[in-house]
């Protein structure tokens, strides 16, 4: 085996913020902690390991995805994010940004923003922005640990203060904030705002989507909570056991961190152990990689895989004995 491929390590990066902070997980940025390719970025992965990295995933193409945690002390602005063809033709960017939410933490009471409480138009919003009243018409939806959202580009939406939750984004810091609650940034001067260009992009249909139904069901050994299945990227969380298990990469990059115990990982003949919060990539050649957990308990774990086969996913369903209606009603939550 290729002494380059093996579980890469990844540095997280942090990013404070005035309503508290993020920590970006994986991200092309992001650089390799251990081995023979440490100090080197995912973006450089690319370039030198091409499709022994990404199986056929385009290597001249930032990583298709970002994962990140998401620390919500205080509300964070009221934001829209643009399509792809948008993106293209505006901002000469590859794509736009369809991400999920899986909440971690959240306090009693707290909420999200979550598109429109009715239907609205352009005319309205830009009204109500310039006249102050916009929250008459944002929908809040109560949020708990263990719910998982999912954003398609276009939707209206805010975290709420007192969250703390796991993102996964397509590859793009593209942001159109609306409101910002009246705050000022660290220069003392209000951050700026992007009203024209969320009109463009704004759905503005009644908002109607809230927590999304989860599949558990058992695959490769694991224990597995089906979350977001989109055209963009597979997000799970598993639960490792002390008896190791093996999963398969299917030609894709996997994407694993642990949330509350330790996680160690076996690919290419190299073991790594993750702390909590920790990530790693395996690379598409390894073929197989094998989890196991020194913990009594259970260890869960996110899992997230760029970008996937639908069809696929649902052909995995289908093989671990879930239902067909079953998976036709999760699989439309994302279509």
């Amino acid at each position: 085996m290729n002494e380059l491929l093996y579980p890469y390590v990844i540095e997280p990066k942090a990013a404070p913020a005035i309503w508290g902070g993020e920590s970006w997980k994986c991200w092309d940025e992001n650089r390799v902690t251990n081995g023979p390719l440490a100090g080197a970025s995912i973006g450089e992965l690319r370039a030198k390991l091409g499709a022994s990295f990404l199986g056929t995933i385009e290597a001249d193409r930032i990583f298709p995805v970002l994962t990140k945690i998401i620390d919500a002390r205080d509300a964070l602005s009221v934001q829209v994010h643009p399509n792809d063809a948008y993106a293209q033709r505006v901002e000469h960017q590859h794509n736009g940004k369809t991400e999920c939410w899986y909440i971690f933490s959240a306090d009693e009471g707290a909420e999200l923003v979550l598109g429109w409480t009715r239907d609205t138009d352009r005319a309205e919003y830009e009204r109500r922005v310039a006249d102050g009243t916009l929250g008459e018409i944002l929908r809040r939806v109560p949020v708990k640990a263990g719910d998982a959202f999912y954003l398609p580009s276009g939707t209206l939406h805010a975290i709420g203060a007192g969250i703390v939750l796991f993102e996964t984004q397509q590859a793009s810091d593209l942001t159109y904030r609306i409101f910002d609650w009246n705050r000022v940034g660290a220069d003392g001067k209000p951050r700026q705002l992007h009203v024209q260009k969320a009109a463009d992009v704004l759905n503005y249909h009644r908002g109607t989507g809230g927590a999304g139904a989860q599949i558990a069901y058992t695959f490769e050994g694991l224990r597995r909570t089906a979350l977001i299945a989109d055209a963009r990227f597979i997000v799970e969380r598993i639960a490792v056991g002390s008896e190791p298990s093996s999963m398969a990469t299917h030609d894709r990059p996997l994407i694993f961190m642990p949330v509350d115990r330790p996680l160690t990982i076996e690919a290419c003949g190299t073991t790594v152990t993750l702390a909590p919060e920790q990530c790693a990539l395996v690379p598409a050649a390894a073929q197989w990689c094998t989890l196991s957990s020194a913990a009594h308990d259970d260890t869960h774990v996110m899992f997230v895989t760029p970008p996937a086969s639908r069809e696929a996913y649902a052909a995995q369903l289908l093989a671990a004995g879930v239902d067909q209606d079953r998976i036709d009603s999760y699989m439309e939550q994302f279509a």
